[in-house]
């Protein structure tokens, strides 16, 4: 095992040693009894590959096409609240390294971070939202994602509510720029109104797409029949999760729903998936069952206890990790692993 992939399998323990205990228990939070959170991981390990032999895998082809827009690695950053809880550099560290591999960084509406000054890194970004009920009070957030030059909309649909024993025990003191929800007009959280929306539907896909003009993607699909909605309702991708397992316990493991939901929507539509990947083989099994990319949540997270360089380290551990994993399945595309699944993971939705 390499330095990286050595300190990559150790990124939990290397937190817990450094982070403080209430912004520890955010970046470890889980639903319940935690048993969706516990699974996730060993989930991917069920997994099983029929690589190809006697393929040239002299020259490897990282990249691929999201949403028409291309990106240099197969996986990208998923929306995380509170990374200057972290480390004070926050949304800023993680961005710069993202850019520096040239990946995709999908930012959190609730950042603490200034959009533009995430921008300013040169990282390619997407907005990430949890709408409200009165939806008019988001606008004025959309309209400066849109100024600083986000490339899409992913609407989270798997939080109507969060669960009160997700939340942390204590809200840990935040360095600067530690502020939540720093791209929201004062005084949101106090307008009537400001309550996420309990009653999401199809609609909503039509009224992001006309706010911003940006192609919309539906975060937190498990089942295909929810999914076969969204396509028809114009979402341009599906992405499959459940949250981490910070929402709702004993929800099924993403690689098991994600098989039907490509079946499903695939051919229409693109099919990202997150929950429990932690290596690049986990990446290469999440290619192989049909997803366009793959998005890591907690990785980066706790990469980011070491600033930028953690985040560049996790970045640069997971490249070595998927480059040897496609040379060992005589893969030279992503593309390529599409042919080299064995068969399904177990309990399919």
């Amino acid at each position: 095992m390499s330095p990286d992939a050595r300190w990559l399998a150790q990124l939990e323990d290397r937190a817990r040693a450094v982070l403080p205990a209430p912004v520890l228990d955010y970046v470890l939070q889980a639903a319940g009894d935690g048993i969706t959170a516990s699974e996730a991981t060993q989930a991917w390990r069920r997994v099983r590959l029929l690589p190809h032999v006697m393929r040239d895998v002299t020259e490897l082809d990282l990249g691929v096409s999201l949403l028409g827009q291309h990106v240099d690695v197969p996986w990208g950053v998923a929306p995380t609240t509170w990374q200057a809880g972290v480390h004070p550099d926050g949304e800023l560290a993680t961005a710069r390294a993202t850019a520096a591999v040239g990946g995709l960084m999908v930012v959190s509406s609730n950042a603490g971070t200034p959009f533009d000054r995430i921008a300013g890194t040169g990282v390619d970004w997407w907005l990430q939202v949890y709408l409200p009920a009165d939806r008019t009070l988001a606008e004025p957030m959309l309209a400066r994602a849109v100024a600083a030059g986000a490339t899409a909309v992913v609407l989270t649909v798997d939080t109507p509510v969060v669960p009160v024993p997700s939340q942390p025990a204590d809200t840990p003191d935040l360095p600067e720029p530690g502020a939540l929800r720093i791209n929201f007009d004062d005084g949101y959280d106090a307008e009537p109104g400001a309550d996420k929306a309990t009653d999401l539907g199809p609609h909503d896909l039509d009224w992001l797409a006309e706010r911003t003009g940006l192609p919309v993607v539906v975060k937190g699909v498990l089942r295909p029949d929810d999914a076969r909605r969204c396509v028809d309702a114009g979402a341009r991708a599906v992405w499959v999760s459940n949250h981490g397992g910070r929402q709702l316990d004993r929800t099924v493991a993403t690689v098991d729903a994600l098989p039907a939901v490509v079946a499903e929507v695939g051919g229409e539509a693109e099919v990202y998936v997150d929950g429990g990947v932690r290596s690049g083989l986990d990446v290469v099994a999440a290619t192989a069952a049909g997803a366009a990319a793959v998005f890591l949540g907690r990785s980066p997270l706790l990469a980011l206890v070491d600033g930028e360089a953690g985040v560049a380290r996790l970045h640069r551990a997971l490249t070595e990790q998927v480059s040897e994993a496609l040379r060992l399945t005589g893969c030279r595309t992503i593309a390529d692993t599409r042919g080299i699944l064995a068969a399904e993971p177990a309990h399919r939705v």
